[in-house]
């Protein structure tokens, strides 16, 4: 894939569907006034051939829209990869 596509890492938090995970991107910042992190999450569907499981950090990269929801392709499995045997 291109260099100039998005990458995020993320944590997978559902795998119930087809060839379908739910990854959680995970964004901290520090409140300009109180000084104190903030952690905001956001849950993107993304398109998985591999089969990982809930609890996996994978690297996923935006690709062309798959579905109505998916735009992103899990590309790597960083850690915790328990694939399913199917």
């Amino acid at each position: 894939m291109p260099n100039n596509r998005k990458r995020l890492v993320g944590t997978v938090v559902s795998d119930k569907m087809d060839k379908t995970v739910v990854v959680a991107i995970e964004n901290r910042k520090m409140h300009p006034v109180y000084h104190k992190v903030v952690t905001s999450t956001k849950k993107v569907m993304a398109h998985d051939e591999t089969g990982v499981g809930v609890g996996a950090v994978v690297r996923i990269v935006q690709s062309r829209p798959l579905s109505k929801r998916k735009r992103w392709v899990v590309e790597a499995v960083l850690e915790g990869a328990e694939e399913l045997a199917t």
